[in-house]
């Protein structure tokens, strides 16, 4: 593998950043006014290809998060059940009896004091809380693009009958035949 130079080496680095490579080129230290040609040639380069790879792996096994953690931790949300922090009267249960994914993943929780009345007739009333879920439709679109599922993905046959996509004499005919009623009825209706 080629040695890379200092510049190289920082530009690498600051690729894993933001996954920006002009930026990256930039902080780096190349020019900005190529900076954009510049990232472009690096990110074509094999030593430094492999090196921004090697890079992500050193990171993935210092922060334990790789494919296996994120499809995990979006699995739990796709399983979260509102019954495992709500009492039987529909009130939240306290939140140190939540499970864990509960705490963990909830996007947002608001709490407001209810109160009725005005200067010393006013008397607290309840509490609002609202809780923001997680979106669990876009949970289940990255799910399904993690493990390519591709549910929401409209699928076409192109192939032919006979399972290649060369169209048969069949089919040539029928489009012919299609062809031609369709210029037919334009004629008539002009």
């Amino acid at each position: 593998m080629s040695k890379l130079t200092d510049k190289q080496e920082m530009f690498c680095r600051e690729y894993l950043i933001d996954l920006n490579a002009t930026q990256a080129a930039i902080r780096a230290g190349y020019s900005e006014k190529t900076a954009k040609e510049t990232a472009y040639e690096n990110l074509t380069k094999p030593h430094i290809a492999n090196r921004i790879a090697e890079l992500k792996s050193e990171r993935v096994k210092e922060t334990k998060v790789d494919a296996n953690y994120v499809l995990n931790r979006l699995v739990e949300i796709d399983q979260m059940d509102a019954i495992d922090i709500l009492n039987e009267d529909g009130s939240l249960k306290p939140i140190s009896m939540w499970p864990k994914v509960w705490r963990t993943y909830l996007s947002g929780f608001d709490l407001s004091e209810l109160w009725e009345g005005t200067g010393e007739d006013r008397q607290q009333i309840g509490f609002l809380k609202k809780i923001k879920w997680p979106d669990k439709v876009k949970n289940l679109e990255l799910l399904g693009k993690h493990i390519e599922v591709q549910a929401f993905k409209e699928k076409y046959d192109h192939s032919s009958s006979d399972g290649t996509m060369s169209p048969t004499a069949e089919g040539r005919e029928k489009r012919k035949s299609r062809i031609q009623e369709l210029l037919n009825a334009k004629s008539r209706g002009s």
